[in-house]
């Protein structure tokens, strides 16, 4: 499979229509564990790197810098702690695609698992804290093994957004333990955690992107 620099930006700007499109209900979901204002904060971030896309990164064609640009941008417009989540995540992912303007496979297997790996490593959550975790952890092991398997990345990520989705969806049985939501004890059970569900939209929309590139 052929992914280009453009196929990457075309990505990115999915994300922010998608974003757009879930800001009230990322929000309405936050109002019932944190401040409520977790769509608008996500909103905030994507907006930024639309802005990019359209003027500096129009023309270019090294994804790491398309990557990197879009973390750096991301973590100056947010300033919560989703900022430097995202932002890790982008970094790292940007050393796999340095110097690239067409990506395979394997590059987008190894940009996904430095993603993950880099927002983990940033927020020191574990699966079962109520968190992005819970969606990001499920989708790596699946993607990880699905790929080593298979050599296939179309299969091994289909097989991570429904691992990913699955993961998000167990957050509704899940206390909370990070953050502003854990003092809500008990009351957290029942509530789907909003930064699980936008991980889970970024990883679907890179998807049906995929999908779409592939279709052509």
């Amino acid at each position: 499979m052929k992914f280009t620099a453009a196929d990457l930006k075309a990505f990115l700007k999915n994300v922010v229509q998608v974003i757009e499109e879930n800001k009230d209900y990322l929000s309405e979901l936050d109002r019932k564990l944190g401040d409520g204002d977790h769509g608008v904060t996500m909103s905030i971030g994507w907006q930024a790197i639309d802005e990019k896309l359209s003027n500096e990164l129009r023309e270019e064609q090294d994804c790491g810098r398309v990557c990197i640009t879009a973390g750096r941008t991301f973590l100056s417009a947010v300033g919560s702690s989703v900022g430097p989540l995202y932002a890790t995540g982008f970094l790292k992912g940007a050393k796999v695609f340095q110097g690239k303007s067409e990506l395979t496979g394997e590059d987008l297997k190894d940009f996904w698992v430095a993603f993950i790996e880099g927002i983990k490593e940033r927020g020191k959550a574990e699966v079962g804290d109520k968190t992005m975790v819970d969606t990001l952890q499920p989708a790596l092991e699946s993607l990880k093994s699905r790929f080593e398997q298979t050599g296939d990345f179309m299969a091994a990520f289909t097989e991570a957004v429904s691992s990913g989705e699955k993961g998000m969806e167990s957050t509704k049985d899940l206390l909370s333990k990070r953050g502003r939501s854990s003092r809500l004890g008990e009351r957290s059970l029942g509530n789907q955690d909003p930064g699980a569900t936008s991980a889970f939209l970024i990883l679907s929309t890179f998807l049906t992107t995929v999908n779409a590139v592939q279709a052509v």
